[in-house]
């Protein structure tokens, strides 16, 4: 089953670990599903095992998260994990030109 398939793979990330959609897409077997494996993770039973709040939108973005609270709690589960999500501090921020 293609969401069992996505849990199992979420549940091998290690505290502070994270991974695209996508690439726990091909982890699961199934590369080309990342909008599918969000919508499997969204559908998650139990986030507190199942760790979905280590999945990132591709490029690094915070993405959704069904639990109360949305992509607030999403950032601060990880930032309690050494996680940080977001643009750069501005003093490592590079120039756009």
């Amino acid at each position: 089953d293609f969401r069992l398939a996505i849990y199992d793979a979420a549940r091998k990330l290690g505290f502070g670990e994270t991974t695209t959609y996508g690439e726990l897409a091909r982890r699961a077997g199934h590369a080309g599903l990342a909008r599918e494996t969000g919508a499997a993770l969204g559908a998650n039973p139990v986030p507190l095992v199942i760790p979905c709040h280590r999945i990132l939108a591709a490029g690094g973005k915070i993405g959704g998260f069904s639990a109360p609270g949305g992509s607030a709690t999403k950032e601060r589960m990880l930032a309690m994990e050494g996680v940080r999500v977001g643009p750069p501090p501005a003093a490592q921020a590079s120039f756009g030109f």
